[in-house]
């Protein structure tokens, strides 16, 4: 569950960039992004602390993705903004980061070699 500033703002980034699935829930405050297996819940709160403030400590989910290439890809094209370019680590996952327009931080990642 994350707390957004701008609700309206943020569905269109996870659905533009990010690809998600955006989902109303009977309450105007709240919506649903999803992909794959992932569900995240937004919720308009403008009063929150900004996750920006919180540096590394503004990630808030780490999602396992197939394709993690060309989803890559796609974020890069459509404009999201990468804090770690996609690369293999030592413990054997291919990963990359990136910020939402909202501040929030979020790693991708797939086992190398599947």
């Amino acid at each position: 569950m994350i707390a957004v500033n701008d609700l309206m703002r943020s569905a269109e980034y996870y659905r533009g960039v990010l690809g998600f699935e955006v989902r109303e829930i009977g309450d105007s405050g709240w919506r649903i992004f999803e992909r794959d297996n992932c569900i995240i819940r937004a919720g308009h709160c403008p009063d929150a602390v900004p996750p920006r403030e919180l540096g590394d400590h503004a990630y808030f989910a780490y999602l396992r993705v197939d394709g993690i290439d060309e989803y890559f890809a796609q974020v890069r094209a459509r404009g999201g903004r990468i804090l770690k370019k996609l690369r293999d680590e030592p413990w054997g996952m291919r990963e990359f980061a990136l910020e939402t327009i909202d501040g929030h931080r979020i790693m991708f990642g797939s086992p190398i070699g599947v």
